[in-house]
This record gives structure tokens, sequence and C-alpha cells, in this order.
């Protein structure tokens, strides 16, 4: 039996290598433009059946930061939501990405989000892609949770 040996730089390289390729695999998704069944557009906001429904909320405009993980890193974007009779009358969205994906995919959410909830009831407000971009709504849902429970007349 020949036994070679293999430098030890050249496994580390290789190693890195792969893990770095499932990274980038991990964040694309397959389904990226497929259309959501129940709007029949590829992105959208969905109505959360399970909750009850308060429809109580005082007027006003409510901040709120959420964060969502990436494969890289955990992200945090901050929403500035204005409410009007329990229906978003205006959105803001910043973000502060730590990785050059994120500030992409960010980007994209904060340039699509406004079409996406704008005109929406408060209580019905949960987005899953906007924009090609799904991990960011994560945060975006946590901090409408937070603004719903700021609101809550």
């Amino acid at each position: 039996m020949i036994r070679t040996t293999v430098p030890t730089s050249v496994r580390k390289g290789a190693a890195i290598a792969g893990v770095a390729g499932l990274l980038v695999l991990a964040g694309c998704s397959g389904t990226a433009d497929a259309e959501d069944s129940s709007t029949g557009t590829g992105t959208g906001t969905t109505a959360e059946t399970d909750a009850p429904s308060t429809g109580d909320y005082a007027d006003g405009t409510y901040t709120a930061d959420g964060s969502y993980q990436t494969p890289e890193t955990v992200e945090s974007v901050s929403v500035t939501l204005t409410i009007a009779d329990g229906v978003v009358k205006d959105v803001k969205v910043t973000g502060d990405p730590k990785a050059r994906e994120t500030e992409q995919y960010q980007g994209q959410f904060i340039k699509g989000i406004s079409d996406e909830v704008v005109g929406k009831s408060l209580d019905d407000l949960k987005v899953d892609r906007v924009a090609g971009s799904s991990l960011t709504s994560g945060g975006f849902n946590e901090a409408v949770a937070s603004i719903k429970e700021q609101a809550a007349a």
C-alpha cells in the first residue's frame, strides 16, 4: 500500500472552499420566482389566520427593530410604520447589513416593502418574501409584532 500525505494547507483550503460553497448555495432559493398560490404573485403579504384580530390600535408612528439569521451573520432592520384607523399609511425600513449579500437583499426588500404593506390592515400584516428577499422578512415581521404591542390601545 502506497501512502501519500496531502499537505495541511491543501486540506484546509479544500475544506474552506467546500464550506464556502455550501454557504453560497444555502443562501440561494430554488423558489425565488415561484408564485404565491394565495395571492398569485411572487411576493406578498399573507393574512395570519391563526392570530385573533384586535383591530384596536392608536394612530401614530411607531418604530421597532427586528433581527434575523443569515448563513453568515445575524442581521437587523429598523421598521417605522405610520398607522391610522388600524391601517398602514406609510412604512420605512432601514438596514445595517454586515455581509455583502445582505446589503443586496436588504436593499431589494426596502425598495419593495411599501408596495406590499401600505394600505393593509396592521392585523393582517405578515410578509414572507419581498422582491426576492425572504430572510429579511423575518426581521421585519419581528419588528411589526413589537409595533403591534406598542400601538395596542
